[in-house]
This record gives structure tokens, C-alpha cells and sequence, in this order.
């Protein structure tokens, strides 16, 4: 499956942003789809991901409560919701897809990758 992610830009601390990331290939809608986020100096995070068997969602403690991880199994693609955005939340977001329909949040699970969009969060 291919990955491409979109939606990324600068904005101003307690915005919002949606990213897409749009997935083709064979049988997209059988992959679990999650997003990584990475910072300059750090190692790639969990943000989200969506199960696709049972529609199960998993969140990372640091954007709990504030970002949504949503799917739209029509157009193959998947969403991520990010609201009151911190200047922490600065980073180049990946979307991941991975065949397993348990999440995992570990980066070395996933088998593909899309390239990155960056977001970029001003106090």
C-alpha cells in the first residue's frame, strides 16, 4: 500500500489542523492506519492510529484529548484532527499502515510509510 500525507502548515498555538493521509494499492482497507510524529533531535513518536477490524483507536498520552484519528473507509483515507496545537506539537507527521488488526505504537511494526508533512506550531 502507498501512503501520501497532506494538510501540514504553520499555525499559531490553539489552532487546529487535519491532516489527510490518502492510501492506495491492494486492499487499503485492510491495513491499520496510524500517524508518527518526529521533532527535530527526537525519536519518531506515536501520535494515533485506527484499527481496521472493529474501528479501534489508540492515542498517545501527549495528544490525548486533543487530536482525532478518523477514517473514511470510502476514499481510503484517514484524518488526523488536531486541535489546541502547542508549540511542542512541531514536527514532520508520517502516516503508517501496517496488516495487523491489533494497534501497535511502535514505529518498527509498521511496514509502510508515506512521506512526511510538516506542521509547525508558533507561541
Amino acid at each position: 500500500v502507498q501512503l501520501q500525507a497532506s494538510g501540514g502548515g504553520s499555525v499559531q498555538a490553539g489552532d487546529s489542523l487535519r491532516l489527510s493521509c490518502a492510501a492506495t494499492g491492494r486492499l487499503p482497507n485492510r491495513y491499520t492506519m496510524a500517524w508518527f510524529r518526529q521533532s527535530a533531535g527526537k525519536e519518531r513518536e506515536f501520535v494515533a492510529a485506527f484499527s481496521w477490524s472493529g474501528g479501534s483507536t489508540a492515542y498517545g498520552d501527549s495528544v490525548k484529548g486533543r487530536f482525532t484519528i478518523s477514517r473514511d473507509n470510502a476514499k481510503n483515507t484517514v484524518y488526523l484532527q488536531m486541535n489546541s496545537l502547542k508549540p511542542e506539537d512541531t514536527a514532520v507527521y508520517y502516516c503508517a499502515a501496517d496488516r495487523s488488526p491489533k494497534i501497535y505504537t511502535s514505529k518498527r511494526v509498521y511496514e509502510n510509510w508515506g512521506k512526511g508533512t510538516l506542521v509547525t506550531v508558533s507561541s
